[in-house]
């Protein structure tokens, strides 16, 4: 006999619905990104071949300067610009990403970190809204951990289940710490999304479409992840508790035939 999310009895209704409602959040979070894929008309292997060498082997260094450039910016730009919605969010990357691509892979590289900083900020703005202090050390290395989750154009649940349950210890610098382990992974989900900003002839759409992929997706992410550490704090229920419930909503066991 399977176990089902149902047969737990510890958390209220309430919980248990919100749970349900962070779950289908979780799942469909990659919908645009398979859309942007049809578009370019490759698969999600393919495009990191489409970039020049020198700018893969490059993009580990770039992607850490982008989201160090987006770490600061970000927080400076705190209580100068008040946050916005996610569709407005959205609308500004969307208009970047069809400037990126107009250019070519020369003016996506230039809006890369321009656009990292406007994600940045928004998942600084999910966790204010969610009753999270932004200038708490640990919250704000928080926000620098949604971007380990896996991407848009490469969904991988073991992935985005891993990076829901890191645990972040404030010790020695630990922004930097946090940017240094995540920056591989974004360098390979910023690759695909160069590689798909620089097809020919429908680079400005392609850029486009990239970004609110990218946005949809990482907002939703971020607001999977301290949704369900608000949902932790006003219910107080464990999270590793919530994390298992969560893992069986997004995915059931599969039923064992007698």
């Amino acid at each position: 006999m399977s176990t089902t999310p149902a047969e737990y009895d510890e958390m209220s209704p309430e919980t248990a619905a919100e749970l349900d409602k962070l779950a289908r959040r979780f799942r469909t979070a990659d919908g645009v990104g398979m859309q942007v894929l049809s578009l370019i008309g490759g698969q999600t292997e393919d495009l990191l071949g489409r970039l020049p060498m020198s700018v893969r082997e490059g993009l580990d260094r770039a992607t850490r300067r982008a989201l160090e450039t987006a770490f600061n910016a970000a927080q400076f730009s705190r209580g100068r610009v008040a946050d916005r919605p996610d569709w407005l969010n959205t609308v500004a990357t969307t208009a970047m990403g069809a400037v990126g691509g107009a250019g070519g892979l020369s003016t996506a590289l230039a809006e890369l970190p321009v656009t990292t900083t406007v994600l940045l900020r928004a998942i600084q703005g999910i966790a204010d809204d969610l009753g999270f202090e932004v200038d708490d050390p640990v919250v704000r290395a928080q926000c620098i951990q949604v971007f380990a989750a896996a991407g848009p154009l490469s969904r991988d649940d073991g992935t985005d289940m891993a990076f829901l349950a890191t645990r972040i210890a404030l010790s020695g610098p630990a922004v930097h710490g946090v940017i240094a382990r995540v920056a591989p992974r974004l360098a390979t989900v910023l690759g695909q999304k160069l590689a798909a900003q620089a097809v020919p002839v429908i680079g400005a759409a392609a850029g486009a479409a990239t970004n609110y992929a990218f946005t949809s997706y990482y907002q939703e992410m971020a607001r999977v992840y301290f949704g369900l550490r608000a949902l932790a704090r006003d219910s107080g229920t464990d999270v590793d508790t919530l994390l298992r419930e969560f893992r069986l909503r997004v995915k059931p066991p599969r039923e064992i035939g007698l």
